[in-house]
């Protein structure tokens, strides 16, 4: 019973747009490029990341979403300028002098692709989005970056999923396997960073879109896709030569649904090992850790406590996020700009 009505829950929110359509990250900060494509091409290097996230774990069929992010930079120039520019034995490459000489990025473009897929009982979401992005100085310190996504999403509906019970499904769509909605998708965003905080500011979905299956008889009145709004801000506290701590707020808007304010923190130790956390008002907290090896892979893991009634049956939500830097041919230790 308790399956059937966490199906048509799944069901009703995709068709009637009532609810957030979008998936959630946890751990927005290592990646903030998936919600804001403004960040397409912001470091030295290419940057791949791959991400599974199990929401809910214990409640069958409840929302698992994987992704693969790739973007980087068009004819950027290198900021390392002299022989005194790289590392120095010993030192710590991230202290208080690299911060101090920071500057703004040189003007440049950028290209990208993210590819998502969520799945929430019988709805399966795919995205696929070529993003593009320029990056401009405004003060020695200060760069800003605006970007848009395009590409297309495809939901699915697995039919045979749809058993309710006593609840009346309509047999055009009932046992049809899967029944595909395929629509154009556009994102947008600007970005403004620099050594010590970053400020976003996103949207997705722009262009709302109708989702019908069947030729509409799933439900007599269209579905539609929703624009999603998404904030974001951080500043970073150095702490000493080998520490930096990193608040940072996500705040993301859907209509109808109410606001969704996420907190966290990121404490930091040579831009080598992290550990964070943060509270989701009036859902939950989350604990996270990762770390940066070898100039080349970064990881990150976080779980999820919820504080509603969905506690009851969930036993919590697990988050992976797995990079590589491509092509990082001046060893930057961690990302320059997103930290």
């Amino acid at each position: 019973m308790r399956k059937q009505v966490f199906c048509l829950l799944c069901v009703a929110m995709v068709l009637c747009a009532s609810g957030q359509q979008k998936p959630h990250y946890t751990q927005y900060l290592l990646n903030q490029y998936i919600i804001n494509p403004a960040l397409t091409g912001i470091e030295n290097y290419i940057d791949l990341k791959m991400s599974h996230r199990q929401q809910w774990a214990g409640l069958q069929d409840a929302p698992v979403t994987t992704y693969l992010t790739v973007h980087g930079a068009l004819n950027k120039k290198d900021y390392r300028t002299t022989a005194t520019s790289f590392d120095v034995p010993g030192e710590n490459p991230r202290g208080n002098s690299y911060w101090e000489s920071y500057q703004a990025a040189a003007p440049h473009h950028g290209i990208g692709l993210q590819v998502i897929n969520d799945k929430t009982g019988p709805i399966n979401r795919f995205n696929a989005n070529i993003t593009y992005a320029y990056h401009l100085g405004l003060t020695p310190k200060t760069s800003l970056a605006m970007g848009f996504g395009a590409g297309i999403f495809n939901v699915s509906l697995d039919a045979s999923k749809l058993d309710f019970g006593n609840t009346q499904v309509d047999p055009a769509v009932y046992g049809n396997g899967n029944i595909n909605s395929i629509k154009p998708d556009f994102n947008a965003g600007i970005y403004m960073y620099s050594a010590t905080y970053f400020v976003g500011l996103s949207a997705q979905q722009i262009i709302p879109q109708t989702i019908d299956f069947s030729d509409n008889v799933v439900a007599p009145v269209d579905g539609k896709t929703v624009p999603h709004l998404f904030a974001t801000a951080g500043y970073r506290f150095g702490l000493g030569d080998d520490f930096n701590l990193i608040p940072s707020v996500m705040v993301k808007y859907v209509k109808p649904a109410p606001v969704q304010v996420d907190l966290n923190a990121k404490l930091q130790y040579r831009d080598l090992l992290w550990l964070g956390t943060g509270y989701r008002l009036d859902d939950g907290f989350n604990a996270m850790v990762g770390m940066h090896l070898f100039n080349t892979f970064n990881f990150g893991y976080s779980y999820d406590y919820t504080i509603t009634r969905m506690n009851l049956v969930s036993k919590g939500t697990h988050e992976i996020v797995i990079g590589f830097m491509l092509g990082n041919k001046y060893d930057d230790s961690c990302p320059k700009n997103i930290w």
